[in-house]
């Protein structure tokens, strides 16, 4: 059974940093593409991060210069480190792995990877 477990969310003002993490079991981590993604209450999901197996890595404009992704492949955890974070980077963050469509609707209804976590919750205060 693959599962991916998020952690590291929670509450900080604006300015701070928190470190996401997503353990994952069940698949061949090495050779999976990786990704990090967000939903706003109200809103769809929106991709934050990517990084493929190569090591190449992605990120949407607004968190150029803030936000690193980087895996442990020994631990099979991806990471997601937030730094200079702003109120509108409050939202439940998920984790995604496999670069295929999901056999079950995923929690952000998309079908760019096909295994997700169940979100943790991060929240920005001014």
């Amino acid at each position: 059974e693959v599962q991916l477990v998020e952690s590291g969310g929670g509450s900080v003002q604006a300015g701070g940093s928190l470190r996401l993490s997503c353990t994952a079991s069940g698949f061949t981590f090495d050779d999976s593409d990786m990704g990090w993604y967000r939903r706003v209450p109200g809103n769809g999901c929106d991709v934050v991060s990517q990084i493929w197996n190569n090591g190449n890595t992605f990120y949407v404009d607004p968190v150029k210069g803030r936000f690193t992704i980087s895996q442990d492949n020994a631990k099979n955890t991806v990471y997601l480190q937030m730094n200079s974070l702003k109120p509108e980077d409050t939202a439940v963050y998920y984790c995604a792995a496999d670069r295929r469509p999901p056999l079950v609707p995923s929690p952000c209804a998309l079908t760019d990877f096909r295994y997700w976590g169940q979100g943790t919750q991060v929240t920005v205060s001014s």
